[in-house]
């Protein structure tokens, strides 16, 4: 990096970084006490989860210096000056975020750990769900925010009530503004209505800037036309908003940068739009690639070069489509009437189909119905990761039940999940994840004990056949000599 570019940097690192307020044991309670709302990371210098979040939280900080009414973020160090601090608010990890109000403890916070997603939960802590717009100066500085925003324009007292109790229900996510000045409504050409209004770089020739609410005086009725119009056709989906953005969808990853980068970032994202209009069956989006590389490892692309979006997509099943040939308006049509036509063959995460020499049958994805799905056997299934230190102490166990399920109408099936795709009916959400599933039947969550004497009287009980070796309560059957 070039001198002039490095001191630019670090200056501008450091400005953010000012923003911040570091606070220790003599000053907390006295500087926190002097602000109505104030939001703390409680950190320790080596903490890896902090240094990832420092320049999130350090951003915002910057964002919220300007907000009315005012939030304030600090943190203190756990580790030197601030340990009685963390000690008197039962600090226990790092990084420990907590909100306080008037110098006194509120809530622990619960939202986003991005620099967009603390900026938006904060601002819908303090103040009323809906700004109060009563200057045109106070108006034009609303509406010049990098932020969709939501209003209501006029005197319509049902409408303005629906509204307000809308925008309480949707503060977290969503800016909400008022106005009941004429001069103010006059301005912009809007008179008792709620209207929704993208910014700026938001703008496009294929949507319009504004969308007017037409539905009636109801509260449910105009969250839904928020949440239906909120991203638009295609929406910028960030680690902040990626819920929103429901199946099927069709996302473009690329060097998505709405801070430095405005231009570079709608080339890409216009000519998206361009196509998308014609097929609105689908869902879209635009997100940044290093962003969302544990996404596009689910997809088997570990490095994704170059400018050019690639494009992937998921159905209303869940099942997964790359586009493979390099992003052109062209390519992209074609693959989205592929897609539409039900065309495409979708990509599945798999390991090869390994040979089966063990009392554990090995499931990948590519085998997977054959061995658990459609199985002429009950299965039960491990789920496990190949690092997991509650997986390991499990294997010699679960080999046991193998050997011991050889001879019975039972397939004990182990599987990958970190390197082969898991079918949605299987919710794993941590390792190891054992399901039981019988025969014909839907799967079943087993949550019992983990050695053999907890694995086989629960088979010989749900089993769809007695066992040979084991009665239903599973005592072993005696042997005829």
């Amino acid at each position: 990096m070039a001198p002039r570019l490095l001191i630019l940097f670090t200056l501008v690192a450091a400005a953010f970084a000012d923003d911040v307020l570091q606070l220790g044991d003599a000053d907390f309670d006295t500087k926190v006490g002097s602000y109505d709302t104030v939001l703390v990371m409680f950190y320790a210098p080596w903490c890896g989860h902090c240094k990832r979040l420092k320049p999130e939280f350090e951003k915002a900080a910057t964002s919220l210096k300007t907000n009315d009414p005012l939030v304030i973020l600090a943190k203190v160090d756990c580790t030197e000056d601030g340990k009685d601090t963390c000690g008197k608010y039962g600090v226990s990890g790092y990084p420990t975020l907590k909100i306080f109000r008037g110098g006194d403890l509120s809530s622990d916070y619960n939202g986003p750990r991005e620099a967009n997603g603390i900026v938006k939960y904060m601002r819908s802590q303090v103040g009323p769900a809906s700004k109060e717009l009563n200057s045109i100066e106070v108006a034009e500085a609303f509406l010049s925010a990098p932020e969709v925003s939501v209003l209501f324009f006029g005197d319509d007292s049902k409408l303005k009530d629906a509204f307000l109790k809308a925008a309480d229900k949707l503060r977290e996510t969503v800016r909400f503004g008022h106005s009941v000045k004429a001069e103010i409504n006059e301005k912009y050409g809007y008179d008792n209505v709620v209207v929704l209004i993208r910014p700026k770089h938001l703008e496009n020739k294929f949507e319009e800037t504004s969308v007017v609410y037409e539905g009636p005086n109801d509260k449910s009725a105009i969250e839904t036309f928020v949440k239906d119009n909120f991203h638009g056709l295609v929406g910028h989906r960030t680690q902040d908003s990626a819920q929103d953005f429901g199946s099927p969808l069709v996302v473009a990853y690329y060097n998505v940068d709405y801070v430095k980068n405005v231009k570079g970032t709608n080339y890409w994202r216009n000519r998206v739009l361009k196509v998308a209009q014609n097929f609105r069956e689908f869902n879209y989006a635009v997100s940044n690639k290093d962003d969302f590389q544990h996404e596009l490892n689910e997809f088997g692309l570990d490095f994704v070069p170059g400018d050019k979006p690639v494009i992937c997509a998921r159905d209303s099943k869940s099942q997964k489509f790359i586009m493979k040939e390099d992003f052109s308006m062209e390519t992209f049509e074609a693959f989205l009437t592929k897609l539409k036509a039900g065309e495409l063959e979708p990509y599945v995460k798999s390991e090869p189909i390994p040979d089966q020499d063990g009392p554990v049958a090995v499931a990948v994805a590519k085998n997977f119905d054959e061995l658990v799905t459609n199985s002429d056997k009950d299965v039960m299934i491990e789920f496990y990761a190949p690092w997991c230190g509650h997986c390991k102490k499990l294997a010699p166990t679960y080999e046991e039940l193998g050997t011991a399920m050889k001879d019975e109408a039972v397939e004990i099936v182990k599987m990958d999940a970190t390197a082969n795709d898991v079918p949605s009916s299987f919710n794993v959400r941590g390792f190891p994840t054992l399901f039981w599933k019988p025969k014909g039947g839907e799967p079943v969550p087993y949550n019992g004990g983990r050695e053999l004497d907890d694995f086989i009287p629960y088979i010989a009980k749900e089993a769809s056949s007695e066992l040979n070796g084991w009665d239903r309560k599973g005592n072993p059957k005696k042997t005829e000599l």
